[in-house]
C-alpha cells in the first residue's frame, strides 16, 4: 500500500472516529461531564504510557524537562485541550450536539483569524470573504438561539489555541498526549478521589459495562489522535483540510437524525452561511496550493538531455 494511500485510510479513520464521538459519551451516562473528563484525562496517560513503553520511547521526558519554554507550552496545551474536552462532554449531554458541530466547522475560520491577530498574518481576499460570511453566521445564529452560541465558539477557539500551541511546540502526537494528560492528571485524580468520598462517583457503581467504558476513554481519547498524525506525516495539507469536514457533519448527522435535535429554518440558515464561507475557504486554500506546487515546478532546473 502506499503512503498516500495508507494517509488518506488514517484520516478517515480519525475523523469518522471523532464523528461519532457523541455516540460513545451518551454511553457514559449518569456520569457528569467533569467526572468523563477526569477520566478521559486518567485512562489517556495509562494507555499512552503503555504504548510509549512497548516502544521503549520514554528517554523524550529528558530531553523535553531541559526545554523549560517547551514545558511551559504543554501546560497551557494541556489547559486548552481540558477545556475543549469538557466543553464537548458537556455539549453531547447536554442534548446540544448540533452546536458542538457548528463548533468545529467554524474551527477552520478561527485558525485563519487567529493567523491574523496573533501571528500578524496577511490574509488573501477570499480569506477575508470567508470571514465575513462567517461572521454573519454567528449573527444569524446568535438571533435564532436567543445568545450568542458560546459552546460553539469555545470548542472553536479553544481548539484552534491548541493546535496553535501544538504547531510551536512541534511534538509528536503520543509523546505530547502523554505528557498534557500527565499535567492534568493530579487536579483529575483529586476529582475523582473527592467523588468517591461523597459517593458521589459512577465508576464501580452502575455496572461492569459502564464502567468498562469509563475504563475505554483513554483509547478512545488516543486512537484517532494517533491516526491523525499518521495522516498528517503523509498527506498534503490541502487533502487533509477537506477531509476534516467529515468530523463534524457526522455529528450534525448524529444530532439531528439519531438524537433528534431540532434545526429551525433561522438555525439551518446559519449552518448554510458557515458552509458557503468554508467552501470559499476550501476553494482559495486549494487554488493556492495548486499555484505553489506550480511555481516550485517551475524553479526546479531541468536536467538537460544528452544529445545522442
Amino acid at each position: 500500500m502506499t503512503p498516500l494511500r495508507l494517509g488518506y485510510l488514517y484520516g478517515l479513520g480519525a475523523y469518522l472516529l471523532w464523528g461519532f464521538f457523541p455516540l460513545y459519551l451518551k454511553l457514559l451516562r449518569p456520569a457528569g461531564p467533569l467526572e468523563i473528563l477526569a477520566h478521559r484525562i486518567v485512562w489517556s496517560v495509562v494507555f499512552v504510557a503503555l504504548l510509549l513503553g512497548a516502544l521503549r520511547n520514554v528517554g523524550f521526558l529528558r530531553a523535553l524537562l531541559r526545554r523549560p519554554w517547551a514545558v511551559a507550552g504543554i501546560v497551557v496545551a494541556a489547559a486548552l485541550i481540558a477545556i475543549n474536552w469538557g466543553t464537548y462532554i458537556y455539549g453531547v449531554n447536554s442534548d446540544r450536539v448540533v452546536e458542538t458541530a457548528l463548533g468545529y466547522f467554524i474551527n477552520p475560520l478561527v485558525v485563519v483569524l487567529l493567523g491574523v491577530t496573533v501571528l500578524r498574518e496577511r490574509l488573501r481576499p477570499a480569506q477575508w470573504v470567508a470571514l465575513g460570511i462567517g461572521a454573519s453566521a454567528v449573527a444569524v445564529l446568535t438571533v435564532d438561539y436567543g445568545r450568542l452560541p458560546w459552546l460553539a465558539l469555545t470548542l472553536a477557539f479553544s481548539f484552534a489555541g491548541y493546535g496553535l500551541v501544538k504547531k510551536r511546540l512541534g511534538l509528536p502526537a503520543a509523546e505530547g498526549l502523554f505528557v498534557e494528560s500527565a499535567v492534568l492528571a493530579l487536579p483529575a485524580l483529586g476529582y475523582l478521589a473527592w467523588l468517591t468520598r461523597r459517593a458521589e462517583s459512577t465508576f464501580g457503581h452502575v455496572s461492569a459495562g459502564h464502567t468498562a467504558l469509563l475504563v475505554l476513554a483513554g483509547a478512545a481519547t488516543a486512537i484517532p489522535l494517533l491516526l491523525f498524525a499518521g495522516a498528517a506525516n503523509r498527506l498534503p495539507l490541502s487533502s487533509l483540510g477537506m477531509i476534516q469536514y467529515l468530523a463534524p457533519i457526522l455529528q450534525l448527522g448524529c444530532g439531528v437524525l439519531i438524537f433528534h435535535e431540532p434545526m429551525p429554518p433561522a438555525r439551518l440558515a446559519g449552518f448554510a452561511l458557515v458552509w458557503l464561507a468554508l467552501v470559499v475557504f476550501t476553494a482559495d486554500a486549494v487554488r493556492q496550493s495548486r499555484r505553489t506546487r506550480a511555481r516550485a515546478r517551475a524553479a526546479t532546473p531541468r536536467t538537460p538531455v544528452p544529445a545522442p
